[in-house]
């Protein structure tokens, strides 16, 4: 007991090195992965496609509730053995969504490296910090997301590069698996940055001679690790393949967009705070010096990526994920070298805004569960018309454990360039995770199609044969698929037009109409709370 309370009294070290660094970015990557069904969005359309490469066994390409999938198999083939590996442990969706915690995990793992070779060891541990802590990547960080990979891709080549001078060997092998990687993982457009950054990492080589031949040895590598895919599906299902190559090329194909690269701009204050103010003072207090690697090799790859988003992309969340590995690495000398002024007021508002946040997520799980405060607790069933609380006592003391955590960091966490920085990336952890478990049931009500997809099965009679769609997205078809394993067919195919039941999306009384009088209303239903979006089950 002694030793114990020993241990409590003795605090955080700063900067987190070690296990205790380990442990930090451990807790900030597995904190939402678990407890929820698929969301609707793209988490349950990648949770849907892995589901049906693991059912079906068909490996080779994605598919989407049976139809061709035009996106690259890497984080699909991750998901599905993921979820063939833990699945007998987890719930299958909580099982493929490792996958993104694996991706995650890498992404931090190697901006960590990136900011020991290009800023020292005392300063390496900031970046994976700083990158944890953009808010933009928390939102996103705990789906299953495909542009995951690519993150970890760039984390992976800017630490690689970043090592050319003293590493030129592990240079060339990580920069090579990064650029595959990134190319299986997210596509054509992504790996882009990737390729155009190496002139400028052969620039800054202390060795060019060697550069090149590490930079040639890395491309190689990656053509080794990239062709088999491609080349098979060629040889077996060549249509696919070209499916995919044009799915790929399309966006290239469109004119620059200045619009879009505003609206990016737009975007980045708060999807990468605070990275973004951070990586503005180190080129402030470094303007003298931006020509050295440390400064020129993370803004030029910072430029390359928001031109490549700007072409390719459309002006979304998801895509400026890509450009937040650089803005980190070049936010870390700044974040170990606010002035006491800065440091002591980003400190403060890091700590009382996330204990307000945290203090508000425990009054919304009292209303929900306990129904206290009264007006709180009827708001809760007005946004979701149905819902009913309960007191889970897993729940309650993983958020116990969490509070706990938060008020220890507060109290322990000593005078350091780190501390800011450790409350804001543990402070947004602990409420993330306070959020997605005090009040998950409130959420995973209203934004899972699981209420639909069953109602729907239980509507339709055994050996009903065939179920035709028409108006369902992809998250809609996704989720009938892993919730009930039901994959309905186009109206405009062959299979769908012979069909004797139908299954209708939409919003307006038009979309929802049965398609002529041979058809009879069977069921009509939707999502708890939604008051647009409806469903009708017709019967031939």
């Amino acid at each position: 007991m002694p030793d114990l309370l020993a241990l409590i009294r003795r605090g955080i070290r700063l900067p987190p090195a070690g296990w205790m660094l380990a442990a930090m970015l451990a807790f900030y990557v597995l904190a939402g992965l678990f407890g929820r069904d698929p969301w609707k969005g793209e988490d349950a359309i990648h949770i849907g496609t892995a589901w049906h490469m693991l059912t079906y066994s068909d490996w080779l390409s994605p598919d989407l509730a049976g139809r061709s999938f035009h996106e690259p198999p890497l984080y699909y083939w991750s998901a599905a053995l993921t979820g063939k590996i833990f699945g007998w442990l987890l719930p299958l969706h909580e099982a493929m969504r490792l996958a993104s915690g694996l991706w995650v995990t890498l992404a931090l793992t190697g901006l960590y490296y990136a900011g020991r070779e290009l800023y020292g060891q005392e300063s390496a541990a900031a970046s994976p910090l700083l990158l944890a802590g953009c808010t933009g990547l928390l939102f996103h960080a705990h789906d299953a997301q495909p542009m995951l990979i690519a993150l970890a891709a760039y984390a992976g080549a800017l630490g690689s590069l970043a090592a050319i001078g003293r590493r030129p060997r592990l240079t060339g092998i990580f920069y090579g698996i990064a650029v595959a990687g990134c190319l299986l993982g997210a596509g054509i457009a992504p790996t882009l940055p990737l390729l155009a950054i190496l002139p400028a990492a052969w620039w800054l080589s202390p060795d060019r001679p060697k550069a090149l031949q590490t930079l040639a040895i890395g491309l190689g590598i990656a053509l080794l690790l990239i062709l088999p895919w491609p080349l098979l599906l060629l040889a077996i299902e060549p249509a696919r393949l070209h499916g995919w190559v044009a799915t790929e090329l399309a966006p290239l194909q469109t004119p620059f967009s200045f619009t879009g690269a505003g609206r990016f701009l737009a975007m980045l204050p708060w999807f990468a705070f605070p990275a973004l103010p951070l990586a503005g003072w180190t080129l402030w207090t470094r303007r003298k010096n931006l020509a050295a690697p440390a400064q020129l090799l993370p803004l030029i790859f910072l430029l390359l990526t928001f031109l490549m988003l700007a072409l390719a992309y459309r002006p979304r969340q998801i895509p400026t994920l890509l450009l937040l590995p650089s803005l980190a690495l070049l936010a870390t000398p700044g974040a170990l070298t606010l002035r006491r002024g800065a440091a002591n007021a980003f400190d403060w508002f890091a700590m009382m805004s996330f204990s307000l946040f945290v203090a508000l997520v425990w009054l919304g799980w009292s209303a929900m569960a306990l129904g206290w405060p009264g007006k709180m607790a009827e708001r809760v069933v007005v946004l979701r018309p149905g819902f009913v609380g309960s007191l889970d006592w897993s729940d309650l003391l993983v958020g116990l454990a969490g509070t706990l955590w938060w008020g220890w960091l507060i109290f322990t966490a000593p005078r350091s360039p780190y501390r800011s920085l450790t409350h804001w990336t543990m402070g947004f952890t602990c409420l993330w995770l306070l959020a997605t478990t005090l009040i998950l049931p409130w959420f995973d009500y209203g934004k899972s199609y699981r209420p639909v997809a069953q109602a729907i099965a239980q509507a339709l009679p055994d050996g009903h044969g065939c179920l035709a769609e028409r108006g369902l997205n992809d998250t809609q078809l996704a989720s009938l698929a892993y919730f009930i394993g039901i994959e309905p067919a186009a109206t405009d195919t062959t299979e769908g037009r012979k069909c004797d039941w139908l299954l209708v999306g939409g919003e307006t009384r038009q979309q929802l109409a049965a398609p002529d009088a041979r058809w009879n209303k069977v069921w009509e239903g939707s999502r708890p709370g939604e008051r647009k979006e409806k469903f009708r089950l017709f019967q031939r």
